[in-house]
């Protein structure tokens, strides 16, 4: 509780008045600042940058196999979509039954050892090499050009 009792005339009370006010803007403004600090550690980028790293990614899919669960979910149909397409049922199901079984055993660290082949497949590019000077013996600068 605070005590009034050091105000005894009008001037005192409106320096009283002006501090209160000033001391309630200044909490004001923590206030405000504070919680909008609070409410960007939950925006979709902080979290993502929070909790998608790749190290925290490896460290779920080892206890869950995240990756292994999507793969065996989306290779079958991807086969059947793309390069079975026109097979007929049993090939579909064949074909879904092995690719789930491989997609189950992939998890993360095969995954990005299968992209950063690829990628490095198709991120080569040919070294083109320098036209080296062919030196017909006559020099350049001579009289007979």
């Amino acid at each position: 509780m605070r005590s009034y009792k050091t105000i005894r005339n009008l001037e005192d009370l409106q320096a009283k008045k002006l501090e209160l006010k000033v001391e309630y803007t200044l909490k004001q403004n923590m206030l405000k600042a504070d919680s909008k600090i609070y409410f960007r550690q939950f925006t979709l980028g902080a979290l993502i940058k929070r909790y998608a790293t790749p190290s925290n990614l490896f460290k779920v899919d080892d206890k869950l196999n995240l990756s292994g669960t999507a793969m065996s979910l989306l290779l079958p149909m991807f086969m059947n979509k793309t390069i079975f397409r026109g097979a007929g049922f049993l090939t579909k199901a064949a074909v879904g039954l092995v690719s789930g079984k491989v997609g189950k055993s992939l998890d993360a660290e095969h995954i990005s050892a299968i992209f950063n082949s690829v990628k490095g497949f198709f991120g080569k590019k040919k070294e083109k090499k320098d036209k080296k000077f062919i030196d017909y013996g006559i020099p350049p600068d001579s009289e007979t050009y």
